[in-house]
């Protein structure tokens, strides 16, 4: 029941009138009006013979006091309009000072579990609530709440610019320099052959895997603690952040590929090493927004166009390939000029164990598609690996979709379960999209690749349940469920390392499990709230 108790009105208890009693000699009469009869300057009993002066008396008595119960009527149905003040006298309720105070926030809410986290943002505890406003907790008021405050949602803004609203042009320049780095690949081939291999891979595919693998980890929580600093509008300290970090995951990257390297895999290492170096270098540039300087920085890279054809002299692969990396690395070193002041250390930051699972989310991403890759989940790995990496700029801007979408109906719509059932619908369309766009990128890339194949049905399936798991983790990561999604991605590659031949069923799994979190988190409006 939504009314409240302190809405029930006072009770008036009327006065009966009084019994009018014989007086004592020698008492005086308190004055009482005179009847509208007789004229008020004469007594009654000055004219009047004594028996009929009793009389009148009595009928005088009864006529004041019922003259008296009507003004104490009177006057009590006055009280209760108008008071001293001319106010009324029923108690104020809280309640309703409360609702007026908190009508903007309340109006808006679409489950009054946004309200009663609003309340307890306050600092309303429930004694509080129970004394001040007789509910039981902040739930009950909330709930109260709701019911008194009508919905009235504005009409949807404008985005503003943001993280979360981009341009479908700029997501699909990330990935393109996402899959450009793919044809240095192209290029360094031939002056990566050797004998032979290890795991049934070819010469130099351990220690190019092992330094690309430490990278992504290492700038993905890199990444995270800079954008924490844009975040916070401290610009300077994440260039600080990026400064200190990106040489330091270049240098590990490296020195893990040497370590890992086998006699005669010396050459590999050399270009794994420059890789951890690039890897750096564009992690800066990306993320202080710089794609456009990154893109420049890789079109020497398209000189690998024409070696799917021809064979191209070895300096000149190796001079196309420094002069990329020289370029990325001195864009780099200029965006990066502002951290190397003083002042851009700032405040003490976010702490680093923060960006923990972002890291570990990147190494279980990274690990799946790589083995989307060697795994051979088409006839032509590389394929696979350029057709997912080419689609994470779709992908990105279908999250930023996602996001936009979520925001407009929070504004829009009345009732928790109108809310869930949009975003639902949103979830579905934007994931259905993102794989759509695989598939038409998978298909383009084996018409495009020189000698690629088909991909059967199983393996185009297993390459669209590692485009949902990419996807859906990509989505809980941004909402900052990064711990469950990395969870689920190192489990499916762990199984999947263990044992490839459960690698569909262990990405099946995954897919299904980030979909039922995904689900469950995002429906609420609570998680949409900024």
């Amino acid at each position: 029941m939504s009314g409240s108790l302190w809405l029930k009105p006072p009770v008036t208890v009327t006065p009966l009138p009084s019994i009018p009693r014989r007086r004592r000699e020698g008492t005086t009469a308190p004055p009482h009006p005179a009847p509208a009869s007789l004229p008020a300057s004469l007594p009654a009993s000055a004219s009047l013979p004594a028996s009929a002066s009793a009389s009148a008396s009595a009928s005088a008595s009864a006529s004041a006091s019922a003259s008296a119960s009507a003004s104490v009527l009177a006057s009590a149905s006055a009280s209760t309009s108008t008071g001293s003040g001319g106010g009324s006298d029923l108690a104020v309720d809280p309640l309703d000072e409360l609702a007026e105070r908190l009508g903007g926030f309340v109006a808006v809410a679409v489950h009054p579990d946004e309200i009663a986290a609003i309340l307890e943002s306050d600092g309303m505890t429930d004694d509080h609530i129970r004394l001040t406003y007789g509910r039981a907790d902040s739930f009950a008021l909330a709930e109260d709440l709701y019911a008194r405050v009508e919905r009235c949602h504005p009409a949807p803004e404008a985005p503003p610019a943001g993280p979360w609203h981009t341009g479908l042009a700029g997501c699909l320049l990330r990935g393109l320099v996402f899959a450009l780095p793919g044809l240095a690949y192209v290029l360094a081939a031939p002056l990566l052959a050797g004998e032979h291999g290890r795991f049934g891979l070819p010469a130099g595919t351990v220690p190019l895997l092992a330094g690309a693998v430490t990278g992504w980890v290492w700038n993905q929580a890199l990444s995270h603690r800079a954008y924490t600093w844009l975040g916070l509008g401290d610009r300077p300290a994440a260039a600080r952040a990026l400064l200190t970090g990106a040489p330091a995951g270049a240098l590990a990257g490296s020195a893990v590929a040497f370590a890992t390297a086998a006699p005669g895999e010396t050459p590999a290492a050399l270009f794994a090493a420059g890789q951890s170096l690039y890897l750096a270098a564009a992690t800066v540039l990306l993320v202080l927004g710089r794609e456009r300087a990154l893109f420049c920085a890789l079109l020497p890279l398209a000189g690998a166009v024409p070696a799917f054809r021809w064979d191209l002299p070895d300096l000149l692969r190796a001079g196309l390939l420094l002069a990329s990396l020289t370029a990325a690395v001195t864009f780099a070193a200029v965006m990066l000029r502002p951290g190397l002041k003083r002042t851009a250390a700032g405040r003490g930051g976010p702490p680093r164990a923060a960006s923990l699972p972002y890291g570990l989310f990147g190494l279980g991403s990274g690990l799946l598609v790589l083995q989307a890759g060697v795994g051979d989940t088409l006839v032509s790995g590389a394929g696979a690996v350029v057709a997912l990496t080419l689609s994470m700029g779709p992908a990105e801007w279908l999250l930023h979709r996602f996001r936009g979408e979520s925001l407009v109906r929070l504004r829009t719509l009345s009732t928790a379960r109108e809310f869930r059932r949009a975003v639902t619908g949103t979830l579905v369309l934007c994931l259905g999209g993102y794989l759509t766009v695989l598939v038409g990128l998978t298909l383009t890339t084996v018409l495009a690749w020189p000698g690629a194949l088909w991909p059967t049905p199983p393996r185009l399936v297993t390459l669209l349940l590692i485009g949902t798991v990419l996807w859906l983790g990509l989505l809980l990561q941004a909402f900052g469920a990064v711990g469950s999604a990395a969870a689920v991605c190192l489990l499916a590659a762990a199984a999947q390392t263990v044992e490839p031949a459960a690698g569909p069923a262990a990405t099946g799994g995954a897919a299904v499990l980030l979909a039922v979190l995904t689900c469950v988190l995002l429906v609420r409006p609570t998680a949409h709230r900024a």
